[in-house]
């Protein structure tokens, strides 16, 4: 932390005269009342930090949580006018990110004046990317615009090393992007061929032809998506080793689909898949395939696709292959080949994404049944 005689620490009741001062001085024209400050105090859903150097309250930091998401709100980072251009705003700034990151938020998000460039430099060395321009945000003001940049940073960071966690702790798994709205189960397995060793010269021309063979009809209407035990034959014929891991023995997903003719032709796939996989001895599981299964396999060095829902990323119902590559006691870590389902910003933020472990085991699994597909692969 900055200075030998600065510190961060706790607000308490006896901070808010001084909290209160330095606020008004600070946004004269939509101040944080004194009484806003003392519930934060008090509030389970807050975390407010003071600056104190030499006995004086020099900045503070309010952090807001909202029960139920894994998203943060820095809330408030205040410096006063003449301490500034001394480290403090990042000290608190990296103080917030703390705080955050210590109550498993994904991310930590936070508006900013489109004036204030000092502000933005400073939250975009940190890592803040702009996400949303908000117009007339902020009250009228002379010091200030009135619009707002919407910043937001992904906090948890999966870090290669022995105490990581289960499953490729030592070499990352390559990151591919999907060329196509429906093939996000090729690619996924794609990536997974990649880190086994056994890399498609070809990689677009080969994830069409995964899907081409992998396809089965479960989609209500547009292209096939591919179903696991298609998946799982396209991997074995490139060389992996396979196992499916499914909780019915049931057709999977026919509820999805309205017309019987698909119905239909969806169960041949899926019966020809399944006749192929047991003459090659592909082993068919039908349990619940659950968190600590998937880190038994994970710590055996496996990866694994695993189909999900994105209505808990997004609101929609849409099937999702994306591809497990380790695991810790906080998170499950994918990467997700989709560049437009889940809100990260790029491709290198969705390698090792971390997805709270409580919010993957809701999304694994998709439709009414909760029917759960996920297919395992490791080097032959």
């Amino acid at each position: 932390m900055t200075g030998n005689r600065s510190r961060i620490i706790p607000a308490q009741v006896t901070h808010l005269d001084a909290v209160t001062a330095l606020e008004a001085l600070t946004f004269p024209e939509d101040a944080i009342s004194k009484r806003s400050f003392r519930r934060f105090v008090e509030s389970s859903t807050a975390d407010f930090h003071v600056l104190v150097v030499d006995a004086r309250v020099i900045g503070y930091t309010v952090v807001l949580y909202r029960n139920n998401t894994n998203l943060a709100r820095l809330y408030a980072l205040v410096v006063d006018e003449g301490c500034r251009s001394r480290g403090y705003g990042r000290s608190l700034l990296q103080t917030a990110e703390e705080l955050a990151d210590k109550r498993h938020s994904l991310f930590l998000r936070t508006e900013v004046a489109t004036s204030n460039t000092v502000a933005q430099q400073l939250m975009n060395s940190e890592g803040f990317r702009a996400i949303e321009l908000r117009e007339a945000y902020f009250p009228p003001s002379s010091s200030q615009s009135t619009d707002a940049l919407v910043l937001q940073k992904l906090l948890p960071r999966y870090e290669m090393g022995e105490d990581s966690g289960v499953g490729a702790t030592d070499e990352y798994v390559p990151m591919l992007t999907q060329s196509t709205e429906f093939t996000c189960g090729p690619a996924s397995l794609l990536m997974a061929m990649d880190y086994f060793d056994r890399p498609s010269s070809d990689p677009q021309a080969e994830e069409l032809e995964i899907w081409r063979q992998a396809t089965t009809i479960y989609m209500t209407s547009g292209h096939g998506g591919c179903g696991p035990h298609g998946l799982a034959r396209a991997a074995y014929q490139r060389g992996l080793k396979v196992r499916v891991e499914v909780n019915t023995e049931q057709p999977l997903f026919v509820d999805s689909v309205r017309q019987e003719q698909k119905k239909t032709v969806m169960q041949r796939i899926q019966q020809a898949d399944m006749t192929y996989l047991r003459e090659q001895d592909v082993p068919i599981v039908v349990r619940d395939y659950d968190v600590s299964l998937i880190k038994e396999d994970l710590s055996q060095g496996c990866l694994i696709m695993a189909l999900i829902s994105t209505y808990q990323f997004d609101g929609i119902r849409a099937p999702h292959w994306v591809l497990i590559c380790a695991a810790d006691d906080d998170f499950i870590y994918i990467n997700d080949p989709d560049y437009d389902t889940l809100p990260w910003e790029s491709p290198t933020e969705r390698q090792y994404l971390p997805v709270p472990i409580s919010t993957f085991s809701k999304a694994f699994g998709y439709g009414g049944r909760k029917q759960k597909a996920a297919v395992v692969l490791w080097a032959n």
